[in-house]
């Protein structure tokens, strides 16, 4: 069974139209403050006018600071009389999680090994990488292979600079890769956590943090401006915002269950899960993406 992002919630949110229906929330981790949690729900409320947001019982609204957030219930209160307030209908994409295991994929995992060298979440060393042992280690892409048509679509190509070849959309440049350790890469690739590049590239976990990654700050070795291997910031906008909608709007996306033992009925749990034909879409993706081309 998926696991369900809203069991964990101490954030609630609603609206003030229907005062006990929430609108979303967060499990709370001590790098949301203020002013990012007015952000993010900047990326998930829509409104007929100008809204502010207080702690329910209090008549203040809510000032964007870097104060850390508060647990509790938040109520978003059009400043006009008679407004409404209502959820945009932006979903986000359903992923599943990915490794480059095709011939196709190598130039990109080694250009990520080559310029990351450790896990630029958790800042672990690999330190048998000069014998070229990657144990652990794996080059995670940012935006998914399994959605390259998306990509193409959002016209993200013209952000690539270095290592997309003329008939390539740029999608696995290393500039689109981070180096993680695998338990790491999972979490990423489920939304648990995400980077966000406009609070200096500050980590910020959506799920209980295990790992203790919450308010570290994303490795320096990947983003130096003056490196043109270096990661695009647009890239991890988008999954930030996409985590942001995971996890924060009505009850959160399910969790989708990677772990599938030896003959276990795959494809059987897929299709009697949640979001089944997206999730089967971004499978078979991910699947003939990693099939080399006929010669």
């Amino acid at each position: 069974m998926p696991a369900n992002r809203s069991l964990l919630r101490n954030v609630h949110i609603y609206g003030n139209s229907r005062p006990e229906e929430p609108l979303g929330g967060l499990y709370l981790n001590p790098s949301v403050t203020t002013r990012k949690f007015l952000r993010m729900l900047d990326m998930l409320i829509r409104a007929s006018c100008p809204y502010s947001v207080r702690s329910r019982g209090s008549e203040f609204p809510l000032i964007a600071t870097d104060d850390p957030l508060i647990p509790g219930q938040y109520d978003v209160v059009c400043d006009s009389p008679g407004g409404i307030i209502w959820l945009n209908d932006e979903r986000c994409i359903a992923r599943t999680y990915s490794r480059t295991t095709s011939s196709r994929h190598r130039r990109f995992r080694e250009q990520v090994r080559n310029r990351d060298g450790k896990c630029v979440i958790t800042g672990i060393v690999n330190p048998v990488a000069f014998i070229d042992e990657w144990t652990s280690f794996e080059a995670a892409h940012i935006f998914p292979l399994s959605h390259e048509e998306l990509f193409r679509n959002l016209n993200y190509p013209r952000y690539v600079t270095y290592g997309s070849e003329e008939t390539d959309t740029g999608i696995n440049s290393c500039q689109n890769g981070l180096l993680m350790r695998s338990h790491i890469h999972q979490q990423f690739d489920s939304f648990s956590f995400s980077i966000d590049p406009d609070d200096d590239y500050k980590i910020t976990c959506f799920r209980v943090d295990v790992d203790g990654i919450d308010g570290r700050f994303l490795d320096p070795v990947c983003r130096d401006p003056m490196d043109e291997k270096r990661v695009v910031d647009e890239f991890l906008r988008w999954h930030f915002r996409q985590t942001v909608l995971a996890n924060m709007k009505g009850n959160g996306e399910p969790i989708f269950e990677f772990d599938f033992p030896d003959g276990s009925d795959m494809v059987g749990e897929i299709l009697s899960g949640p979001r089944a034909a997206d999730r089967m879409e971004t499978e078979l993706f991910s699947r003939l993406n990693n099939i080399p081309p006929v010669s």
